[in-house]
């Protein structure tokens, strides 16, 4: 069986900062790391491949140059094979113009039995990249998987729901998207950092995967951001203790005090 992971490199959200002038995200000096829900969906590509030494996991990605670095922490996890789409036609692309580009690469990789993918990234929560790849593929997707049960030729997933969950037996090739609680990532070791190293990473341009210019990046995205902004801070939220009537009774008062009680009659 052959996996493919797709993975993104994103700004560390936790240092992430706005120009409140601009409008615009202060990139500068903020670490890139690996989507944390991607690292979830090759978690669990590489438990299948424990399970089944013959598996084979690629890893691809959409970005620039320095992308390479994150490829190689999942060749470190235990990846076979890297590959990143990389050209200045990609650039500005919105889910629509990525999904194409991620949907070409992995047709050019070919041959793949099982497609992962994380739920969104950090910097865009989304959600929608995965679902919009599957459909270029034409092929099924499940989306929110918590559990996965892998089969020749299908596989049985466990679909998270805000009520509870739905079990679906889907065939391959198919695109799972995956959530933090599927699975917990394992760590890279000292050795398996240095062999990622000595590992090639394949590059590819729209030339390779066979898009015309106007198909993909900004050329090809009827979605731009105008701006990004953080939302006004609320004020301090204020805890009530007691008993049931006591707190019903300082709610009301409180209530009251700012007229957004009606009294009738």
């Amino acid at each position: 069986m052959k996996i493919l992971v797709c993975v993104k490199q994103v700004p560390d959200t936790n240092e992430v900062k706005i120009d409140p002038v601009k409008g615009t995200l202060i990139r500068e000096g903020v670490p890139s790391i690996l989507n944390p829900d991607d690292a979830n969906a090759l978690e669990a590509a590489l438990q299948l491949k424990d399970k089944d030494p013959d598996t084979k996991i690629a890893v691809l990605t959409m970005g620039p140059p320095q992308a390479t670095y994150m490829l190689r922490e999942c060749l470190a996890m235990g990846a076979d094979e890297a590959y990143l789409l990389s050209d200045r036609a990609f650039g500005g692309a919105d889910t629509c113009a990525t999904s194409t580009t991620i949907a070409a690469g992995i047709k050019k990789v070919g041959n793949v039995d099982l497609v992962f993918a994380g739920r969104q990234a950090i910097d865009g929560d989304t959600a929608q990249v995965g679902p919009q790849v599957a459909q270029r593929l034409n092929v099924p997707v499940v989306t929110y998987v918590k559990d996965i049960k892998a089969e020749t030729g299908k596989v049985t997933v466990q679909r998270q729901m805000e009520d509870g969950y739905e079990i679906i037996e889907v065939q391959t090739p198919c695109l799972l998207t995956c959530v933090k609680e599927l699975n917990e990532p394992r760590y890279m070791s000292v050795g398996a950092i240095v062999d990622a190293y000595q590992k090639e990473i394949t590059v590819w341009g729209h030339d390779q995967v066979e898009l015309d210019p106007k198909d993909c990046g900004l050329n090809a995205s009827p979605t731009q951001v105008f701006r990004s902004f953080t939302p006004p801070q609320k004020g301090k939220g204020e805890m009530l203790s007691g008993s049931v009537g006591e707190i019903a009774a300082v709610l009301v008062s409180k209530l009251n005090e700012k007229h957004l009680l009606k009294k009738e009659g």
